[in-house]
């Protein structure tokens, strides 16, 4: 018999109650917990034993993994309870876009089986075969589009994207970089390709006017990337795509003075969440590269749409 006293000194600590909220939801391993309560493992699993030896949850095996789930000992009375604490609890928003983004990794086999093919190209020489080479072949398969590039610096990305698109709109916030970007443009015959001048955050851009929203490496930049997404959704037509590049969160903290980052990168449960929160549908994040040398910085991908 479950033990109140025991029961309600558990439900006391606040992640064990996340946990609680968390399994009467989805059974999750204990690298999915992790993930999500943004916890080491060690932790985690004292507190799922402390749980399971109250009867609380119970756990299943299944090939190398364990699953976790609420016992089925547990009577409504109590489960209702755990919800609506949980619900109460200032995590319950992150802890639900965690575990949307856990359980679409899970289901994501297409992704992980991409992520190994991925790995083997350009390990073995080719002529002529290059991420390079195919980065330009897929540019060219991009239908006529409006894009705004926010952020976009000297505009490398904005010229190679212009060769196909209906109208590039280029933004940033440094005088030097757009006048050396409309330069370029102009040297090159961009007439598709317009510089501006302004902040992210507030891009001179018309409202509904764009087909795609693009950060590269531009959001940890922003002072508040919140109110940066907030205003590329505005300027987005009903439909229109965001996509973001940016890095993962990192501890290098000699970025803000090499680079002038003002984040230190982005978890893909930090950026799923600013994203949702900013009135985007149907986002999807996921890690697309990892550098080979030290610090060894990561690149996210994020999409959505208006």
């Amino acid at each position: 018999m479950l033990s109140t006293v025991k029961i309600f000194k558990l439900l006391a600590d606040p992640t064990r109650l996340r946990i609680l909220r968390l399994l009467q939801e989805e059974e999750l391993t204990v690298a999915e917990l992790q993930q999500i309560l943004g916890m080491g493992q060690s932790r985690t699993s004292a507190h799922l034993a402390q749980l399971k030896a109250e009867g609380l949850v119970a756990d299943r095996r299944a090939g190398k993994h364990i699953f976790y789930t609420r016992s089925g000992a547990v009577p409504d009375g109590l489960g209702d309870l755990i919800r609506r604490g949980g619900d109460e609890l200032p995590e319950a928003s992150q802890d639900a876009a965690a575990l949307k983004l856990a359980l679409g990794k899970r289901q994501d086999k297409a992704g992980e089986y991409f992520n190994r093919l991925a790995g083997k190209f350009g390990r073995t020489y080719v002529p002529g075969r290059s991420w390079r080479a195919l980065a330009h072949g897929l540019l060219r398969l991009l239908p006529p589009m409006v894009i705004a590039d926010l952020g976009a610096g000297e505009g490398t990305l904005s010229q190679l994207l212009a060769r196909t698109a209906r109208k590039v709109i280029a933004i940033d916030n440094s005088p030097a970089m757009v006048e050396f970007g409309s330069k370029l443009a102009a040297e090159h015959g961009f007439g598709n390709l317009e510089y501006r001048l302004g902040d992210i955050d507030d891009p001179p851009i018309k409202l509904a006017s764009v087909d795609l929203a693009l950060f590269s490496q531009a959001l940890h930049h922003a002072a508040s990337p919140g109110k940066a997404l907030a205003a590329a959704r505005r300027i987005l037509k009903p439909g229109g795509r965001l996509m973001v590049f940016d890095l993962l969160s990192h501890s290098f903290e000699q970025a803000r003075t090499l680079y002038a980052h003002v984040w230190l990168g982005f978890s893909e449960v930090e950026l799923l969440r600013l994203i949702e929160k900013a009135g985007f549908r149907d986002a999807e994040v996921s890690v697309v590269s990892r550098e080979s040398r030290a610090p060894h910085f990561q690149t996210v991908l994020a999409t959505a749409r208006k």
